[in-house]
């Protein structure tokens, strides 16, 4: 028997991606998705990628429509907005995975510092934070998940097994970030049109880029004390991916070959993050449509730094695809039901 699953603003990038990934999961019906735009219409006549749902429509956002016949909902609308609407649907006895930043920040005092005033602080506690790989049993017997943010997925997987055993110095890392546009969403934008961004390259939001206090809160809890980081984004001409270098002064006597096997002990039960050899590099089109996170990494034995690189698909494994993967443990499903697919290469 298949559960139902809804979505909340499923007109942007985050929202068609659930649709297509969806579309092929075995044990998921989608029954409803909202948008205040596309109400009335087929999603299959708004998308003609997504041919599957010859019979669905998009309908306007409510609690009613999301909680009719729904199990699941997945909450792909702005931050603000997603506090506005989740207790309601937590009211209605629904599972939520939310995909906004309103609930991926457990002290309210830091959200509010970087966000704005939260309606709801009293769900910050009980929110999981959606990064299976290291929140699995709590996602399980979770009711509501806060999905991480594409840039803070890429920086905390390769960093937190290092800093775990202690074998980075947390007062010197630096996150170095290139994304697509795509993670911009699908608003209209000035800065995201073709040809502001076609052959470009730059940097945006330095030193003051909100998924900063999200990472640090996570590597604050691997590391057991306080951090703070330096994370710069960047944004590329490509719709999709994102790679991640990041830098940091190792503690004490490690070689590479030791930073590479811990990375691979912490990851070797899990199916979406692939440690690559020695001498390989991850590249964004081999994650490019799928929930994949690669990880490469450098001793550079001259400075005492440790060279990591990530790559995962911005809206898979940065958004809609993660979100299926917990979804799929809330369940009780594989982790990989409806994931395990080729990247879509070249």
């Amino acid at each position: 028997m298949k559960i139902k699953v809804a979505i909340l603003g499923g007109s942007g990038y985050t929202g068609v991606e659930l649709l297509r990934i969806l579309s092929n999961h075995p044990y998921c019906e989608v029954v409803s998705v909202t948008s205040r735009k596309m109400a009335g219409k087929k999603v299959c006549d708004v998308f003609p990628s997504l041919i599957g749902y010859s019979d669905l429509e998009f309908v306007a956002p409510s609690v009613d429509n999301l909680s009719k016949d729904a199990e699941y909902v997945f909450t792909c609308v702005p931050h603000q907005t997603a506090m506005e609407v989740v207790p309601s649907l937590l009211d209605e006895g629904l599972k939520v995975i939310d995909l906004s930043a309103d609930f991926r920040i457990r002290d309210k005092d830091v959200y509010e510092r970087w966000y704005q005033r939260h309606a709801c602080p009293q769900y910050l506690k009980e929110a999981v934070y959606g990064l299976p790989e290291l929140y699995r049993d709590a996602i399980s017997s979770a009711r509501l998940v806060a999905n991480p943010g594409c840039y803070p997925t890429s920086a905390i997987l390769p960093l937190v097994p290092l800093l775990a055993k202690g074998l980075i110095d947390p007062e010197t890392i630096i996150v170095d970030s290139k994304s697509g546009t795509s993670g911009a969403g699908r608003g209209a934008n000035v800065a995201t049109l073709f040809c502001e961004v076609n052959e470009g390259f730059k940097a945006y939001k330095i030193a003051k880029h909100r998924h900063t206090p999200e990472i640090e809160q996570e590597l604050g809890v691997a590391a057991g004390k306080k951090i703070r980081i330096n994370f710069t984004p960047h944004l590329v001409p490509m719709s999709r991916g994102i790679l991640t270098t990041i830098y940091a002064n190792t503690s004490g006597q490690v070689g590479e070959k030791d930073l590479r096997g811990i990375l691979r002990s912490f990851y070797e039960n899990t199916f979406f993050v692939k440690v690559l050899p020695e001498g390989v590099f991850p590249n964004v089109l081999s994650v490019r449509g799928t929930n994949m996170c690669h990880i490469g990494l450098r001793l550079d034995e001259r400075t005492g730094r440790v060279i990591l690189i990530s790559a995962i698909d911005n809206l898979c494994k940065g958004a809609s695809g993660q979100a299926v993967q917990n979804m799929n443990i809330m369940a009780g499903f594989k982790e990989e039901v409806g994931l395990d697919r080729p990247a879509l290469y070249p």
